[in-house]
């Protein structure tokens, strides 16, 4: 079975703006060579940014290249679960 990767905003803006470490740009290379995953918070978190026409073009292109999870209430349960019993806080993005 193939590893499948969710992949996390600050990774894909990384990962674009080639940022990342060599090892971290050499890991993702090939996540992102195939259809990359991301969450609609992603889509959210990457699309949200005021950037040059050109910038956000590249953005918009990954994204609509990638396989894009929505929020089940599964999901939702899950995080609230996790968050609760972990004590972690989710970050307001505004």
């Amino acid at each position: 079975m193939e590893k499948r990767y969710l992949i996390d905003s600050n990774v894909v803006i990384g990962y674009l703006d080639n940022k990342l470490p060599e090892h971290g740009m050499a890991l993702m290379n090939p996540v992102i060579d195939d259809i990359p995953n991301i969450s609609i918070i992603t889509k959210i978190e990457v699309l949200r940014f005021n950037t040059s026409t050109g910038a956000y073009k590249i953005l918009e292109d990954f994204i609509n290249k990638s396989a894009i999870f929505n929020l089940s209430d599964l999901v939702v349960d899950h995080t609230i679960s996790i968050c609760k019993s972990h004590k972690i806080k989710l970050q307001y993005c505004g």
